[in-house]
Order: C-alpha cells, then sequence, then structure tokens
C-alpha cells in the first residue's frame, strides 16, 4: 500500500470550500448526552485550524453511533436482539435518532475553537445545502450525523455526490474511520480532488515507518483475547518483525497449541493448528516468538476472584488464565528494553481487574521507559495507556482501533487508497 499521500499541505484551499471527514464518533453520557471524552474533536483541531488560518470554508462531518436510519430495519435488528416488536413504536425509533445527533458535537468544537460552529439539519438536504453556499472563507460548518442517510455505509455513489457538491477539495482526517468504504470517507473522493489530513498523514508517517523501515530491533507486542483478530497481522509482522511478544487471552491458545493444558482460560480450538503453524513459522524465519511462561490465574471471572501464579505447563482444569505472570513480566519487559521499535496492540490481561493489571501496566511502564520509538495501537491497548498514565510517554497512540490493526495487516485502507498519490 502506498502511504505518501498529498496532504492540506500540498494544495492551495484559500478561498475553496473544504470537505473535512472527521471521526468524531465520541462516547456521551445517555442520560445528560454529555460528551464524556473528547480525545477525537481535540484529535482533528490541527488540521481544522489550518485549512481555517488557509482561508478556506470548512463542511465538517461525521457519524455519531450506530444510527439505523429505516424504521423497518430497526424494527427487524431489535426484533433479532429478542425485543418485543409490539413495544417496538415510531416514537422509540426516533429517541434513539434523536439522541445521535450532532448537536453536542457541535457545542464541544466550538468550546475547543473559540468560534461558532454552524449546524446543520441533515447531510445533504435543504438545510445543509443552503448553509454550505452561504459559507464564507474562515468559517466553519457541520453536517449532521452521515450515518442518517441510508446510503452512507454502501458507499452509495449518489450520496457520495451529493456531499461532494457543496465544496472544490476532499479531507480525510478521520482515521479511525478509513478502513471502510464508506460515500463519507471514501465515495466523495471520486468527484473531488482528495488529500490527507494532518492526523492522517500522522499515523501514515509514524506507522508506515515503523512497518516499511523501522528502527531495529522492533518488537511487536499482540494481546487481547482473540488469535482470529489477529491473523492476519501475526501473518504480516512475521515477515517484518524481529521479536513478537504474545500475551493476553490469545495466548492460551498457543499455549494449548504448545501441547500443554490450560484450564478454563480461553481458547479458540478452531485456532490450535493455525498457532502450532505461527510458532513453526517464526522458528522457520529466525523471528523471535516469545510466548508466556508463567500466569496469574482466577478460580472465576471476577475482581474478587481467587488469585494464583503458576507455570504455563500447570494451569489447573477448573481454573482460568487472567494475566501474564511475573516471570513473564521480566521476559517481555527484557526484549523491549533492547528495541528500536516497538508496537503494540492488545493488553496483557484483563486490566480491568486490578488483581490483573500488572501485566498491562508493566508493558505500558517498559515502553515508556525504553527509549525505543513506541506506536500503541488504537482500541484496548490505547485505553489501557491512558488508563494507567503512560500516554504522555508514548511516541505515537493511534487515533483507530480497526484501522491500525487492518493498517499492521498490510490491507489497503479505502479512506486512505482514495487519497491522490505525492
Amino acid at each position: 500500500m502506498n502511504y505518501n499521500k498529498k496532504t492540506v499541505y500540498d494544495i492551495d484551499v484559500k478561498g475553496k470550500k473544504v470537505l473535512l471527514r472527521c471521526d468524531f464518533n465520541v462516547p456521551q453520557d445517555k442520560a445528560t448526552r454529555m460528551i464524556t471524552d473528547d480525545k477525537r474533536i481535540r484529535a482533528a483541531l490541527p488540521t481544522i485550524q489550518y485549512l481555517l488560518d488557509q482561508g478556506a470554508a470548512v463542511i465538517a462531518c461525521s457519524h455519531l453511533g450506530k444510527p439505523e436510519p429505516s424504521f423497518d430495519k430497526w424494527v427487524k435488528k431489535q426484533t433479532e436482539k429478542g425485543k418485543d416488536p409490539s413495544s417496538l413504536t415510531k416514537e422509540k425509533w426516533e429517541k434513539e435518532m434523536q439522541a445521535l445527533r450532532m448537536e453536542p458535537v457541535a457545542e464541544r468544537l466550538g468550546q475547543l475553537l473559540g468560534r461558532d460552529i454552524i449546524l446543520a439539519d441533515d447531510v445533504v438536504g435543504p438545510d445543509a445545502r443552503a448553509k454550505a453556499a452561504a459559507l464564507k472563507a474562515g468559517e466553519i460548518m457541520l453536517l449532521q450525523n452521515t450515518r442518517f442517510e441510508k446510503g452512507e455505509t454502501k458507499n452509495d455513489s449518489e450520496l457520495a455526490k451529493a456531499m461532494a457538491s457543496m465544496a472544490e477539495v476532499y479531507v480525510s482526517d478521520a482515521f479511525g474511520a478509513v478502513h471502510r468504504a464508506h460515500a463519507s470517507t471514501a465515495g466523495v473522493a471520486a468527484y473531488l480532488p482528495a488529500v490527507s489530513g494532518l492526523l492522517i498523514q500522522k499515523e501514515l508517517e509514524i506507522m508506515g515507518g515503523a512497518l516499511e523501515a523501522p528502527k531495529r530491533p522492533f518488537v511487536a507486542i499482540l494481546g487481547g483475547a482473540k488469535v482470529s483478530d489477529k491473523i492476519g497481522v501475526i501473518n504480516n509482522l512475521l515477515e517484518k518483525a524481529d521479536t513478537i511478544i504474545i500475551g493476553g487471552g490469545m495466548s492460551y491458545t498457543f499455549i494449548k497449541a504448545m501441547g500443554y493444558g490450560i484450564g478454563s482460560s480461553l481458547l479458540e480450538a478452531e485456532r490450535v493448528d493455525y498457532a502450532r503453524e505461527m510458532i513453526d513459522k517464526a522458528a522457520a524465519k529466525g523471528v523471535k516468538l516469545l510466548l508466556p511462561v508463567d500466569t496469574l490465574i482466577g478460580d472465576r471471572f471476577a475482581a474478587d476472584c481467587q488469585v494464583k501464579t503458576v507455570d504455563v505447563k500447570s494451569i489447573p482444569d477448573d481454573w482460568m488464565g487472567m494475566d501474564i505472570g511475573p516471570e513473564t513480566v521480566k521476559l517481555f519487559t527484557g526484549a523491549i528494553a533492547g528495541a528500536g521499535t516497538v508496537i503494540w496492540n492488545g493488553p496483557m490481561g484483563v486490566f480491568e481487574f486490578d488483581a490483573f493489571a500488572e501485566g498491562t501496566r508493566a508493558v505500558a511502564r517498559a515502553l515508556g521507559e525504553s527509549g525505543a520509538i513506541t506506536i500503541v495501537g488504537g482500541g484496548d491497548s490505547a485505553a489501557a495507556v491512558e488508563q494507567l498514565g503512560y500516554a504522555a510517554k508514548m511516541t505515537h497512540i493511534s487515533t483507530g482501533g480497526g484501522a491500525s490493526l487492518e493498517f499492521l495487516e498490510g490491507k489497503e485502507l479505502p479512506g486512505v487508497a482514495c487519497l491522490l498519490n505525492k
């Protein structure tokens, strides 16, 4: 995949209307609709401020949550979840849709920018078109939730064309959504010159650089629950990394593949053969594959369960692995200490339970103290680093969970592939 894309620095936006795709999919308090974490809004500020400073008129857009714009489809989905069809009224559907409007985002964005945000009542309807037409240089407006349009997730060409018709340039800056070929992330690029914003430029430069020309030794740390989520990542990194560390719930499938009992630990039985193949492939390629040598186990999945530390070869039948053990912490952090580049995706254990947070905490600490280029994938590992207080010590924390995973797999990201090459 070509990571060398044109950016906002490569085009003249003065006096032009710019359609800017952001990732404003922020968490909210359900009762008050107060935004509980504005990190994604803050991540878009450098690009927005640059465009405004350059005299552009900015038409920002984003999705928020997963609204179902069709009442009939909403009823069908709710029924599949076990809801009583007779209780599913249009009023309930409309209330759900109302709760995913962009007003709180516009308010917070305005506070952060210190200026008024013009908010449209629709995405490509009469209000959005009128406000876009009247938008002046140095002003910013926000469209309604792009997923209010039925054609958004289908990458409908008519919707993409309608969105593009309001602007003269398209800027993609929603890294968390570039792995999806939607009308607002990829489709609009068929009708407008398309470049990256500063956030995507940073993601491509740092993550792309780490994959293509890493400072060595290159260490990849993979955790999280499932092997199946990381199959493509492991395959791709075996071609690039010097050391691959595997922890978290997925490690027990590898331990099983080595012939040991894992008690009631998380297991993907259908991936045991794959895990065995990866162990063999790493050996054949001369890549160090580090697996846990000891583990913290619990007698049940609960914060207040009984806890023991055992060798991975000695997990009792009715106990489950919940975190890497102290010897494994030494093994993993030792590899990190000598690294030139480290990419980390996925926690080492059930870090939301304090008794099983030390493995993840120790890896985060080791990254912060390593002196290496340290890149943390989005999702749970990013949340862990933030929660444990090590975010400021990382070179880069990716803003996209699914997107960063697909990036590490070497997959083509539709929202990046559509941008102009340098």
